[in-house]
């Protein structure tokens, strides 16, 4: 098969989709600008700005995407994709023989903005160009710097200390939305609205607050200037993307002729909510299936609590297990038994109603995306990026109303298990490369199998230490897991607690 390397040149010649509209237009200009260029902004934010381009470029070309690198390992994606004209594949498969190939071409140009040249760059282009209304972000919890126990601004955190300092030359992400902010008012633009795409609950609520807090150590009168004409929508986001792995790329190679050196792979499933709360215009994403509501907390907590934390709990009991992959762990007859329950006895009964949403079916639809063999989603992936809090808000939650926490304690058994690295049950090290896990490895070297010791860290559990009955089954649980290995646990636990 002939093989294309892809460019704007090459678009005509793959037998794929490829962007109908024409990127070299001068009325192809940056309106959004993304911090934390991953995948899966390309395969969620940019597929669903693409959509609109391939719908009406005439009316949206002024959407098109800045993706901006704050983390040296971000220069990667620069130098993959920029020779590319920003160009890349979206491979999105429902099943191991079904997928379907899109060139995205909403991305515009793409900045590394960790060193200084960079993110003075990015500074003047949030600051001071008045095309940008959009700055989004995918940072994770951790890139807002916020404490662990009361999701406020850390003003200890040495990046925020480090941009107290020197506000005109930040390194959080906070700072930058601040100095932004900052410019915008000192030009007389107006605000753009800062949107939030991270897996955190209240991530627009979260995020106001830190900028506000940030903004008022330096500037009372900034402080007041972005509350009163800044936006924050709360956002939910939902695709399971991996990470690109080399086959990938070979696959794509192969079998469609495309020499990518950054495509992304990810599930046919996409979901975004977005409460409809901007500070100046916003591109019109509802025409491409997202939905704008007043308020996003019910479908938040759906997604959250049923889907993130099944994920992150099926993939701690699965990596000490010995699995690789996600589909892997949820074929395992217990492991998936132990999800329907969680989902059905604990982290269901603690949602708000959802409006249009028939949480029966969405629980089995988790069901079958994280069974999809296609994805090859790895449990160390899902491990990196775990969120305690939605499991221990769950906990709170269950308590006020007076129901047990087992299966909740199950998930923080298996979660603290992975914390001795190894052997897991096939004997192979478990890999921490999860901020809470290496913190608590960290400053607790002397406790790592002594649960009750480490609960006790209200940095990263809260005040979940205090509660002596919930400490006690998850000790009781992790023993378990100990002697007799995860599978052995889940098969004993099925029986004593009927799942």
């Amino acid at each position: 098969m002939h093989q294309e390397s892809l460019c704007n040149a090459a678009l005509a010649r793959l037998e794929v989709d490829v962007p109908t509209y024409d990127r070299t237009m001068p009325s192809f200009e940056v309106g959004i600008v993304h911090l934390g260029f991953g995948g899966f902004h390309r395969g969620h934010l940019a597929r669903y700005t693409h959509e609109l381009m391939q719908q009406n470029f005439a009316e949206n070309a002024k959407w098109g995407i800045l993706g901006v690198g704050l983390m040296p390992q971000d220069q990667k994606v620069r130098d993959a994709l920029i020779p590319q004209d920003c160009l890349y594949c979206l491979v999105e498969r429902s099943s191991a023989n079904n997928e379907t190939v899109s060139v995205i071409g909403s991305v515009r140009d793409i900045l590394y903005a960790a060193d200084d040249a960079g993110k003075e760059t990015l500074l003047r282009t949030i600051g001071e160009n008045s095309n940008v209304k959009v700055v989004s972000m995918t940072v994770t919890e951790h890139g807002y710097c916020l404490s662990s126990a009361t999701k406020k601004l850390n003003l200890d955190h040495p990046s925020i200390v480090h941009d107290l300092q020197y506000p005109r030359v930040p390194w959080s992400v906070v700072g930058v939305l601040v100095e932004g902010y900052r410019r915008r008012k000192e030009y007389g633009l107006r605000p753009f609205t800062s949107l939030s795409c991270d897996n955190v609950q209240h991530n627009g609520d979260l995020l106001r607050d830190a900028v506000i807090t940030f903004a008022a150590c330096l500037d009372a009168d900034l402080a007041t200037w972005i509350s009163t004409y800044g936006r924050f929508p709360n956002s939910m986001v939902d695709r399971i993307t991996p990470v690109t792995s080399q086959k990938n790329i070979d696959d794509l190679r192969l079998k469609y002729g495309i020499i990518d050196n950054w495509p992304i792979f990810c599930e046919s499933f996409s979901q975004f909510v977005v409460e409809d709360d901007f500070a100046d215009s916003r591109p019109p994403w509802e025409s491409v299936g997202v939905q704008f509501v007043k308020d996003v907390t019910p479908y938040e907590m759906m997604k959250l609590r049923l889907l993130n934390a099944s994920h992150h709990a099926i993939a701690a009991l699965g990596d000490v297990a010995g699995y690789t992959y996600m589909h892997e762990t949820i074929g395992d007859e217990y492991i998936c038994r132990y999800m329907r329950a969680l989902m059905d006895r604990e982290t269901g009964p603690t949602l708000l109603p959802v409006p249009g949403l028939d949480l029966a079916v969405y629980k089995e639809t988790l069901i079958s995306r994280f069974a999809n063999p296609a994805i090859q989603d790895t449990v160390l992936r899902v491990t990196i990026d775990t969120n305690l809090i939605i499991i221990l808000s769950t906990i709170r939650d269950l308590r006020k109303l007076g129901k047990p926490i087992n299966l909740s304690a199950i998930y923080l058994a298996g979660w603290l298990r992975r914390l001795n690295e190894g052997p897991n049950d096939k004997g192979m090290a478990v890999i921490n490369r999860h901020p809470p896990a290496v913190l608590l490895k960290t400053i607790a070297k002397d406790h790592m199998g002594e649960p009750e010791s480490l609960l006790k860290f209200s940095e990263v559990f809260g005040d979940l230490g205090k509660d002596q009955d919930a400490v006690e089954l998850i000790t009781r649980y992790y023993q378990m897991m100990v002697e007799n290995g995860v599978i052995g646990t889940m098969k004993a636990l099925s029986e004593q607690l009927k799942f």
